[in-house]
């Protein structure tokens, strides 16, 4: 039995197109036949002189916060501050990276599998250190994630595919079905006809799975979108009756970039 923690840099997911992700299907992949979670750490950011003047905003993130406590995550905060140039302008700062580090590398000697949430190339080395302590290092990021962070994890899935991470407008089709998220697997410019590769979760396990379809069940306006693999679609898996029932995507959509 495998074991695993969560490590999610909130910041960055909320920022890259995880706002409103939910935090009980983490627990899940973590928790499997193969699999027990030891650790759950949430590190984000909390403006805390604003939570004192505004009882709405404080009722809003303290929500939240129990939230992520009822899902099992010990919450990190930063605190937001303030710095004031020469010419008067003002920034924010809230970086809780050092604290993600700092306490992954620390508890990683218990662990043999970490699921890491975020986007950004600054936990380059952090990834190395862990997996050369015998950690497997599974990373789950939205938009905008650096090239060399997915390549260098042992695993990386975009978080739009992990089924009921994000919810998906309209989660059902008019007869039941309901929709996927997938990237393109292959695709025949010349017949117009490839392979979607989509995420079921069994036993709170990702398994893979590929479906058929036509660009005659697209909305968009071309093709050239099916010859980019990154791309991220939507679409219904249904059975065609008038193709001895196979199961194909229709109704075709893109994710928007973000």
């Amino acid at each position: 039995m495998l074991k695993s923690a969560i490590y999610v840099d909130a910041e960055n997911i909320k920022m890259s197109g995880g706002y409103g992700m939910r935090y009980d299907v983490l627990v899940d992949l973590a928790n499997n036949n193969n699999s027990v979670m030891l650790r759950a750490n949430c590190y984000l950011a909390e403006d805390h002189e604003r939570t004192q003047r505004d009882p709405e905003y404080r009722q809003k993130v303290y929500s939240y916060h129990n939230i992520l406590r009822q899902c099992g995550f010990k919450i990190i905060k930063k605190y937001v501050r303030r710095f004031k140039d020469e010419d008067g302008n003002i920034t924010t700062k809230a970086n809780a990276d050092m604290d993600l580090a700092i306490d992954a590398l620390l508890q990683a000697r218990n662990l043999d599998r970490i699921i890491l949430l975020t986007g950004d190339g600054d936990f380059l080395r952090l990834i190395v250190a862990l997996q050369n302590m015998g950690c497997r290092v599974e990373v789950i990021g939205f938009h905008n994630v650096n090239k060399e962070l997915r390549e260098v994890a042992d695993s990386y899935v975009s978080g739009f595919l992990v089924p009921g991470l994000l919810p998906i407008a309209g989660s059902y089709g008019d007869n039941g079905e309901q929709w996927q998220r997938g990237t393109v697997a292959n695709f025949n410019q010349d017949r117009g006809f490839g392979f979607f590769r989509y995420y079921r979760l069994q036993d709170n396990a990702l398994q893979s799975e590929t479906v058929f379809f036509h660009l005659s069940k697209s909305t968009l306006p071309s093709d050239h979108f099916f010859q980019e693999p990154h791309r991220i679609f939507e679409f219904r898996v249904v059975e065609n009756p008038a193709n001895n029932n196979r199961s194909e995507a229709w109704d075709i959509r893109l994710i928007k970039e973000g």
